[in-house]
């Protein structure tokens, strides 16, 4: 073999006019038998030197061609530069498979390139020098090198994608933001168009729903008609400049294809699909992996699915995707492209997969946050009263805030609870800590201050048995309490506090006053006593009620923020005139605005309570013995009051009902029976004695002498009832007034 080469250092400038032909095995492509080559060189070369010429030769074609396709605008010669995708993630590339990495061989053959013509000795180009026998490998890979790099950019580009769309699915925490983020994340980057079916209820946690599996469609989008809206739709979107799926070269960045072949699937798709047991749509369900339309599985499956009315793309231009959450199939997914995008590759069946696994976990996700925030909310609205009373002499007014929206539940609560003798206890408490066990514990409480205010015990006796009933539930469960008997005819209020911020007396001149009360130790510490004070409740004052979580927070101490609440009232009061109150609504609203932006680090719980009194005129009091002729001097005593009152159309009726209440007083008693008459916006009598046992409602025989009393004031007042006392018992009733 010749140590150098005349044609040597020109393998890569010559262009043959010809390539070679396929040749024999074992022979290649040289030089025909009997003919004299050019150059002397060429001749005494070896067979297998003329081989190696031949691919060389060859290997300059390619990269000449090369050099000439990547000079037309994107690349320089010699160098294979990769094609930009217009068709998103996974689009098929437009440029021929081709592997120049492995040339033929002398062994193989034949060339495998179509031929224009033999090939003779004088266009074989000399061989090169041993010395730079690296140098044509080196340069040879450069075309394989360029569909390499265009296939790691193209994965680069669909990892992308995944991650930037999960990222959109995971920010919902309800069922319409993930499902959205589907569609945003989806449309245009990914697809044209999208269907997102849900199963119509939805499953919640291991429930096994009965019946047969119903789809809805649930949300569908695609990308409009006009490119313009289609791009900035994408990117108000996000809040970015470009869509969190775009990938590069992808439909996010370019003019959007039109959707006319689509456009129909998404509006004329049917609102619900039946999943028929052993159909197509159910086999494709039970598979769970995505499929292309022209699929055997999909072809009956999408007709199932969307209905008889929108037309699926052709060919791999639409995927169907079932979504799956933990334990079973919740739903399915339709993706779909226009004509003028490339179609779907196999490795957008993966994109679909992740798609699908990650939409179908965040709506399960949002479905058990979903059943939990129901429960909070009716665990914290069962435990707090409806609505409240409207007491005679007093009107209320409430709010309850939570610490978060996230965190709807708490240990605060509040309550109105109507007393006989038109009195009211007025309630308000804090269990420390606001999840379900704070709630769960406030319930037991409430339940047990209700319990304890029907027997009309005093406050601090009521503090005492919360006490006890705390330690039973636990050695930890700790709260504060506030316990208030309002009496508007005797305009007085007996206070007891447990631990509680003390409460706010807005006066009618405007004065605010922090009642002084002895603290008390929280409930449940145990051993410790409690003290009630009884002060003045003048009329047209109001009393607030509330929880730490107003005037307490990070910024400032629990006697700053009462001081500061004692001021927002003063302010309020001015507002008004001075012989007037201050509206209550309005006023719960203006104390809740004392809340900086970051200052509600804990529930609150507000009762607001405007001491309306009941005149002495207006009410009316007798002591009555236990005789027989106590009936008609019941009804006496009541005529009078109502002539005084200019009531006398109520005479009939009261006289009736109050000999029947009477009578059944002094027919058990064994001390003196109270009668009271109390005018209002209603007539309210009232009839107390020593025995405890409360009377009930129940229909007499026609042989029974009594057990009638009780059906007439039933049939005959507007309301009626009856309430224990620690001394007896009150039964009373009311009948409107004209």
């Amino acid at each position: 073999m010749p140590s150098t080469c005349a044609g040597g250092e020109e393998v890569e400038q010559v262009r043959p006019r010809t390539r070679p032909r396929a040749g024999a095995s074992g022979k290649g492509s040289g030089a025909k038998p009997g003919t004299r080559p050019e150059s002397g060189a060429g001749a005494q070369r070896p067979p297998q030197h003329q081989h190696q010429h031949a691919s060389q030769q060859h290997r300059s074609q390619q990269q000449t061609a090369e050099a000439s396709r990547g000079s037309s605008g994107r690349g320089g010669a010699g160098r294979a530069v990769p094609e930009p995708s217009h068709s998103g993630p996974g689009a098929a590339s437009e440029r021929p498979s081709h592997n120049p990495s492995q040339p033929p061989t002398a062994e193989s053959g034949a060339v495998s390139h179509p031929t224009t013509g033999d090939m003779t000795a004088a266009d074989v180009p000399p061989a090169a020098p041993q010395a730079q026998a690296s140098d044509p490998p080196a340069r040879e890979a450069a075309p394989g090198n360029g569909d390499a790099a265009e296939r790691e950019r193209r994965g680069g580009d669909r990892l992308r994608f995944v991650g930037a769309a999960t990222r959109r699915i995971a920010r919902g925490m309800d069922l319409d933001e993930t499902v959205l983020g589907l569609c945003r994340a989806s449309v245009p980057a990914y697809s044209d168009a999208i269907l997102v079916y849900l199963r119509d209820p939805l499953p919640v946690g291991d429930e096994r729903p009965t019946g047969p599996v119903v789809l809805r469609l649930r949300r569908s989008d695609r990308i409009p008609d006009d490119p313009h809206a289609m791009v900035a739709a994408a990117s108000a979107a996000d809040g970015r400049s470009q869509p969190d799926g775009d990938m590069a070269g992808g439909p996010g960045t370019t003019t959007g294809p039109s959707l006319s072949a689509v456009s129909d699937g998404t509006a004329g798709a049917a609102e619900y699909a039946e999943v028929l047991s052993g159909g197509p749509l159910a086999e494709v369900l039970r598979g769970v992996r995505p499929v292309f339309a022209d699929a055997p599985a999909a072809r009956d499956a999408l007709p199932e699915l969307l209905g008889s009315g929108p037309d699926v793309p052709s060919g791999q231009r639409a995927i169907l995707a079932p979504l799956r959450g933990r334990r079973r199939v919740i739903g399915a997914a339709v993706f779909m492209r226009g004509p003028e995008r490339a179609p779907f590759e196999p490795d957008d069946l993966l994109i679909a997969a992740q798609l699908a696994t990650h939409t179908a976990l965040g709506v399960d996700k949002a479905v058990l946050y979903g059943r939990e925030a129901y429960i909070a909310d009716e665990l914290q609205r069962t435990m707090l009263p409806d609505e409240l009373p409207q007491p005679t002499g007093c009107h209320l007014a409430s709010r309850y805030l939570p610490a978060a929206e996230t965190a709807r539940v708490g240990g605060d609560w509040y309550d109105a609870i109507p007393l006989p003798g038109s009195r009211v206890a007025l309630v308000v408490g804090d269990v420390m800590g606001h999840s379900m066990t704070s709630a769960a514990i406030m319930g037991q409480l409430r339940t047990t201050a209700q319990t304890l205010a029907q027997l009309d015990l005093p406050p601090q006796e009521v503090l005492h048995h919360l006490d006890e009933q705390a330690q039973r539930l636990g050695s930890d469960r700790m709260a504060t309490c506030l316990y208030a008997v309002y009496d508007p005819v005797a305009h007085r209020i007996i206070i007891a506090n447990a631990g509680h911020p003390p409460p706010v007396l807005l006066h009618r001149d405007g004065r605010a006053e922090v009642l002084r009360i002895p603290a008390g130790a929280p409930i449940g510490v145990g051993g410790v006593d409690f003290e009630a004070v009884e002060l003045d409740a003048p009329a047209g004052a109001t009393l607030l009620l509330y929880t730490d979580g107003l005037v307490e927070s990070r910024q400032r101490d629990v006697w700053t923020g009462i001081e500061h609440l004692r001021e927002k009232l003063t302010a309020t009061a001015r507002l008004t005139r001075p012989d007037a109150s201050a509206p209550l609504e309005p006023l719960c609203d203006e104390v809740l605005d004392i809340l900086g932006p970051g200052d509600r680090d804990d529930d609150i719980a507000l009762l607001a309570a405007r001491f309306d009194g009941i005149a002495p005129s207006d009410v009316a009091y007798w002591f009555l013995d236990p005789r027989a002729q106590t009936a008609g001097q019941a009804r006496r005593l009541a005529r009078r009051a109502l002539a005084r009152w200019d009531l006398e159309e109520l005479s009939d009726a009261v006289e009736l009902l109050v000999s029947e209440v009477v009578t059944n007083a002094v027919r058990y008693a064994e001390r003196p029976i109270t009668l009271r008459l109390l005018r209002t916006d209603t007539l309210r009598c009232e009839v107390g004695d020593d025995v405890p046992q409360l009377p009930r409602l129940r229909q007499a025989r026609a042989t029974d002498e009594g057990g009638r009393g009780l059906y007439l004031v039933n049939r005959l007042a507007r309301r009626w009832g009856a309430t224990r006392l620690s001394t007896g018992k009150v039964v009373w009733f009311e009948l409107p007034v004209n």
